[in-house]
């Protein structure tokens, strides 16, 4: 069997890293194609160096956006990997998808938005999507293509983030460097702060009823601070699977790529002697509302996910930018979700517009 030709989105990333260091792990698997980063210049050109076969774009041009999708569309590629950090990687997601590729998903943001959308898409055009998220991928394997109706629930894991057992009172007080502390992940500065508020998990929450087609009160959050257990399911007879390996991304990312095939690598077998426990907990939902949040943005449907979407993405760059305290980000997300007005639409054109719109709203609420 050949390698798979793969094209990375967002290839300097924390992601993007480690999809190269998958390849260099598995060149017999897989054969980095393209790669596209937005303003890292230096390593792009370093890894372009490294992969001399990849073609290399650059998107924070005028042009930006029509490279993201040529590049994605490429004749040869096999699997698209979007790893860009928020909407930006949904036209090009749809893009591949129509050009027959198989999508290997890190952003959130494109299930959230529109998940409804490019899952429709992904079967129409008989291609797969395929989660690289650790809590998502780690459900992937332990369903096996299973049927939603054998699911019970879908308990995704989460480490906590570094506030977990701060007292609420102190939240006030939190500090972008103490945000961005987070104990066993090594990520980018937007996503280490949703970890923080528990909005990486909101976001999961949502991303999860799209890829396995469950609804809402089916899906649960649990503690896990030693991020082993990546994720369990829950089948209607009472039985829990669980998938468990170490905390590196490569290990989703090199399932994603061998897929359906499981292959020796590189990577560091677990030693759960060496562990001695694992700890679970139920998350302090009254002190973090982003769960409740992202249930009832959910539940609604349409495109009040985009609306907490976008919010949030509005109020941790306000918080980043020590605009606002650290609980104000919660207040802004359910601001925005209150506010907005469901007009019926569920195509692109209506979803991008609700974006707008509670980008729009939550930047007049900053101070």
């Amino acid at each position: 069997m050949r390698a798979r030709r793969v094209v990375i989105l967002g290839a300097t990333g924390s992601i993007g890293r480690s999809a190269r260091q998958v390849a260099r792990n598995l060149p017999d698997h897989m054969e980095i194609v393209g790669m596209s980063a937005h303003t890292n210049v230096a390593e792009l050109t370093e890894a372009g160096a490294e992969f001399p076969n990849a073609r290399i774009v650059q998107s924070n041009g005028p042009d930006g956006a029509e490279k993201l999708i040529e590049l994605a569309t490429m004749p040869g590629a096999d699997l698209v990997l979007v790893a860009i950090v928020g909407t930006a990687g949904l036209a090009p997601a749809l893009a591949a998808i129509e050009a027959g590729k198989d999508l290997a998903v890190a952003s959130k943001e494109i299930l959230v938005l529109a998940g409804e959308i490019v899952m429709a898409a992904a079967r129409r055009k008989g291609v797969r999507v395929l989660p690289i998220d650790s809590e998502h991928n780690a459900i992937f394997q332990c369903l096996e293509g299973r049927p939603p109706e054998h699911v019970r629930k879908l308990i995704l894991t989460c480490s906590g983030g570094p506030f977990r057992t701060l007292p609420a009172d102190e939240l006030e007080h939190a500090t972008p460097e103490m945000a961005l502390k987070h104990p066993t992940w090594s990520m980018g500065r937007k996503i280490t702060i949703d970890s923080a508020t528990l909005f990486n998990k909101a976001l999961e929450m949502i991303e999860a009823r799209w890829l396995f087609d469950v609804g809402m009160d089916r899906i649960d959050v649990i503690i896990h601070p030693q991020s082993i257990v990546h994720s369990i399911v829950e089948f209607m007879d009472r039985s829990q699977l669980a998938q468990l390996s170490r905390s590196d991304m490569c290990f989703p990312i090199q399932y994603a790529v061998t897929y359906p095939d499981r292959v020796a690598g590189a990577l560091a077998p677990l030693d759960l002697a060496a562990l001695g426990r694992l700890e679970f907990e139920a998350p302090r939902e009254d002190v973090f509302p982003a769960l409740k949040l992202a249930r009832q943005a959910g539940t609604a449907g349409g495109a009040m996910p985009a609306v907490l979407n976008a919010a949030n993405e509005v109020a941790v760059e306000a918080f980043l930018a020590g605009g606002i305290p650290f609980p104000k980000i919660w207040e802004l997300v359910e601001r925005a979700m209150e506010a907005h007005a469901p007009d019926g639409s569920t195509d692109l054109a209506g979803l991008l517009a609700a974006d707008r719109q509670a980008r729009e709203f939550t930047l007049a609420q900053l101070p």
